[in-house]
């Protein structure tokens, strides 16, 4: 009797300091050998407690900048086969490369459907866009946004044969507009051309061939990129028809909680746009175009 509880007070013994090892084990999940932190590109939001990504330091840890863009877009971004290699280039992608260089990493250009691009960031897999994209409410949601860094008015583009046929926004009234899919363009055709039917897609040279291919009668354009279109078609024209732009201009998406990276870029910002470096891009950028 004496040898079974003295066993069975052994095994309590063992099972005590099993449970008491993992414990310790398990509250240095996060720690390295001398008990540090090991550093880590997410932090928790406080609110709600989601993991956000610390874009800075994921940046400066890789040492590469991930841009999300959606290259359909001339002058902004758009490709372009140089010395026989297929290129992404424009003024956003010059853009992305003088913020790379002042931060001392690479870049890399991961192109997509513009529709796609806030996810990709949500997701993580871009560390930022620059797509000429504009801070509307609902993308405020989605992401941070850095100061505007590029204001372009609106046009609309038709067929060369059409251009005396729609000249006011009425007269696209019961016609098919195109515009590109979550852009605010497609927000101007909406509630700016009443009456029509509007047909979003999510690349602007799919939206192009679909009015070459009279399957819509107009698209509501960038006059920047819409005059890259014409120059590169002579059966496309910009119709007399005055849509506006009333929620700003270009900005900077990075994920949500990354105060300290929108001020490193907004600073960047201030200097190019000082310096007339933003209005170099976009020269050399039409030249490209038109080239």
């Amino acid at each position: 009797m004496q040898r079974k509880k003295l066993l069975s007070m052994t095994s309590l013994l063992i099972c005590i300091l099993m449970i008491f090892t993992a414990f310790l084990f398990t509250g240095c999940d996060k720690t390295g050998t001398n008990g540090s932190e090991q550093p880590n590109s997410t932090s928790q939001n406080g609110n709600n407690g989601e993991q956000i990504i610390d874009t800075m330091t994921k940046v400066k840890d890789s040492g590469k900048l991930v841009l999300g863009t959606s290259a359909d877009y001339p002058p902004y971004e758009f490709h372009k086969l140089i010395d026989g290699k297929d290129k992404i280039i424009g003024f956003d992608i010059d853009l992305a490369q003088a913020i790379a260089d002042e931060l001392g990493v690479t870049l890399e250009i991961r192109d997509m459907d513009f529709g796609g691009l806030l996810i990709a960031l949500d997701e993580g897999k871009v560390d930022l866009v620059i797509a000429g994209m504009t801070p509307k409410p609902e993308r405020l949601e989605q992401a941070d946004f850095t100061k505007i860094y590029y204001i372009a008015a609106q046009g609309v583009m038709v067929r060369a044969e059409d251009k005396d046929k729609y000249k006011t926004a009425a007269d696209l009234k019961g016609r098919k507009v195109g515009a590109q899919l979550g852009a605010i363009q497609e927000d101007i055709a909406k509630e700016q051309i009443e009456g029509s039917e509007v047909k979003a897609l999510g690349k602007v040279s799919d939206l192009v061939l679909e009015l070459k291919n009279k399957k819509v009668d107009a698209l509501v354009m960038e006059l920047p990129v819409a005059n890259a279109y014409i120059k590169a078609n002579s059966d496309l024209a910009l119709s007399d028809i005055e849509v506006v732009d009333d929620t700003g201009g270009s900005a900077i998406a990075v994920a949500k909680g990354n105060a300290e990276f929108v001020e490193k870029l907004d600073s960047i910002l201030d200097d190019l746009m000082n310096s007339g470096k933003i209005d170099d891009f976009v020269a050399e950028a039409i030249i490209q175009v038109e080239n």
